[in-house]
C-alpha cells in the first residue's frame, strides 16, 4: 500500500476512536445529569414529606405531656398531686372519663376512644358514645377498675371527680393524663386541655379552625354584655341558690363574656357560695343567669317555680324579662369541651339577643 494510503486509512482511525469517545463522555455526563436529576428530586420529596409531618404523628414521639394543673383539693381537705406522662408513642387504646375532654376528642374526629365514663349523665351530645361500641368504665365518681383494665389502655383522661382514683388507675397504666379545669383560671386550662388533644392525636389545624369560632362568638356576646351594668351568675339545686364571682367556676361569663359582676363578695367554691332570694333583691342585677343544677342531674326540676317567687319577681332582671336560664346539663356536667363550650357561648347570645 501506498504510504499516502496507509496515510489516510490511519486519520479515519483516529476520528473514529475520537467519536466513540466523544459519545461515551455524552452518555455518561446524561446518566450523571440523570441520577443527580433523581436525587435533587428524592430529596425534594423527602423534604415534603417531613414538612408534612405533623404534631401527633408518630415521628413527633416520644413526647412528654403535662397535666392542665399540677395538683387539686378534695373538699375534705385531701390532696392530690399529678405527674407529666412521657408518651413513646400514639395512643391508640383511650380511656375518657372527663365529658369536657371527651368533646373536644369528638369535635376533632379522635379516633381510637375505647372506654367513658357512661352513666345517667352523658350529655345529649355525646349520646353516641352511650353504645356497644364504647365500653362503660364506670361513673364519673366510680371507676370501674377491673373493667378498664381488660381494655388494656394506652392513655386514661381524668379530671377532678377521678383524682382520689388517680393511683389506682396508674396501676392500670402510668399513662394517666389530669386535663381538668381549675376554677381560678377556668379558661385558659380549658384552652390548655384542646392544646393537649390537638398534640397528642396530630389535630392541631383541627383545633385552630375550632377555636377560631370562638373569636367571633365571644365579640358577639361580649357587645351584648356592654348592654348591662351588672349581673349575677347562679346556680339553681333543688330549691336553694348559690351564687359565683369572678374567680370562680363560672367567673368567665365574667372575665371571658364581658359581664360586669354585681358584686365581688362572693366566696370562691367549685359549688357556689350559698345565696338566698333575699341577697338577689338587694344586690338587683339588670341580668340574672340561673344555671339548672337539678334538672342536670335528676331531668327534672321546679326551678321556674321556685325562681319567680314574690322576692325575685321585685327584682329589675325579672321586671325586664333578663333572667336567663341555663342548659343545667350542659353548664354543670359537660363543660370544658370544644363544642360545650361554643354552645354556652351561643346559649348566652340567644337568651339575650
Amino acid at each position: 500500500m501506498k504510504k499516502w494510503q496507509l496515510a489516510i486509512v490511519f486519520l479515519v482511525f483516529v476520528v473514529m476512536l475520537a467519536a466513540c469517545g466523544t459519545d461515551e463522555e455524552s452518555s455518561t455526563d446524561s446518566k450523571g445529569t440523570d441520577e443527580a436529576s433523581a436525587s435533587e428530586e428524592q430529596a425534594a420529596e423527602d423534604q415534603e414529606s417531613q414538612d408534612e409531618v405533623v404534631e401527633g404523628d408518630s415521628s413527633s414521639y416520644p413526647m412528654t405531656i403535662s397535666p392542665t394543673i399540677s395538683g387539686t383539693e378534695d373538699r375534705d381537705g385531701t390532696e392530690y398531686s399529678f405527674a407529666e406522662v412521657e408518651f413513646t408513642e400514639k395512643p391508640e387504646n383511650i380511656v375518657v372519663f372527663d365529658y369536657g375532654f371527651l368533646d373536644t376528642l369528638d369535635a376533632l374526629g379522635v379516633e381510637g376512644i375505647v372506654g367513658v365514663a357512661n352513666g345517667n349523665t352523658l350529655p345529649d351530645h355525646l349520646e353516641k358514645y352511650n353504645s356497644d361500641e364504647y365500653t362503660n368504665i364506670g361513673s364519673l365518681k366510680e371507676p370501674l377498675l377491673e373493667d378498664i383494665a381488660a381494655l388494656e389502655p394506652d392513655v386514661i383522661f381524668i379530671s377532678g371527680r377521678q383524682s382520689a382514683f388517680y393511683d389506682q388507675l396508674k396501676e392500670i397504666t402510668p399513662n394517666v393524663v389530669f386535663i381538668g379545669t381549675t376554677q381560678d383560671d377556668y379558661w385558659n386550662s380549658f384552652l390548655n386541655s384542646v392544646d393537649i388533644a390537638a398534640k397528642m392525636f396530630g389535630k392541631k389545624a383541627e383545633a385552630d379552625e375550632y377555636v377560631a369560632k370562638f373569636d367571633k362568638a365571644i365579640e358577639e356576646v361580649e357587645t351584648l354584655a356592654g348592654n348591662y351594668e351588672t349581673s349575677l351568675v347562679t346556680m339553681y339545686n333543688e330549691g336553694s341558690l348559690s351564687g359565683f364571682a369572678t374567680n370562680s367556676r363560672f367567673g368567665y361569663i365574667y372575665d371571658v363574656y364581658g359581664f360586669q359582676p354585681v358584686t365581688e363578695d362572693i366566696e370562691a367554691s367549685s359549688h357556689g357560695s350559698n345565696f338566698g332570694f333575699e341577697a338577689i333583691l338587694e344586690f338587683d342585677p339588670e341580668v340574672l343567669f340561673v344555671i339548672d343544677r337539678t334538672a342536670a342531674i335528676n331531668g327534672d326540676s321546679n326551678i321556674d317555680t321556685d325562681m319567680e317567687n314574690d322576692i325575685i319577681q321585685k327584682t329589675t332582671a325579672y321586671k325586664n324579662d333578663q333572667i336567663v336560664y341555663l342548659d343545667g346539663a350542659l353548664w354543670y356536667l359537660s363543660g370544658g369541651g370544644l363544642q360545650s363550650e361554643l354552645a354556652k357561648i351561643e346559649e348566652v347570645i340567644a337568651e339575650l339577643k
